[in-house]
């Protein structure tokens, strides 16, 4: 299996509301490093699985919405603890949708698999990886 993976960051606001975040539980700010990885079995005559561009770009789109924003705030986080498993699964799910919608053109349909790791800091991370 061949995989591209390509890294942007996000810089957020948000609580964590449950006991169990101890003094998280507060409004806090983070720093997330982000990675994609795209997975595909073959690569085209080109040698390309994913082209790493149009992968920067897609990442850095689907981002966007979430930088700089208090996730407290954003309607599509209403009700829900934003931890970063939470975190990665949306990005999973933007990422998903737009490869749906022929993001990357011919190479799509390579594409079989992502993987969005949150890198919380140096010593923490967490990640979804799924099926297209």
């Amino acid at each position: 299996m061949y995989a591209v993976e390509v890294r942007d960051h996000i810089m957020i606001a948000h609580s964590l509301p449950r006991p169990v975040f101890g003094p998280a539980q507060g409004m806090h700010g983070a720093t997330f490093e982000v990675d994609a990885a795209f997975f595909t079995r073959e690569v085209d005559a080109d040698g390309l699985g994913v082209d790493m561009g149009l992968a920067i770009g897609l990442l850095k789109e689907v981002l966007a919405p979430l930088n700089y924003q208090n996730l407290d705030e954003l309607e599509i986080f209403r009700g829900r603890v934003t931890t970063t498993e939470v975190l990665s699964r949306h990005v999973f799910d933007a990422l998903a949708a737009k490869i749906r919608e022929g993001a990357f053109g011919p190479g799509n349909g390579r594409i079989e698999r992502i993987r969005v790791t949150l890198h919380e800091s140096h010593v923490a991370r967490a990640w979804y990886e799924g099926e297209l």
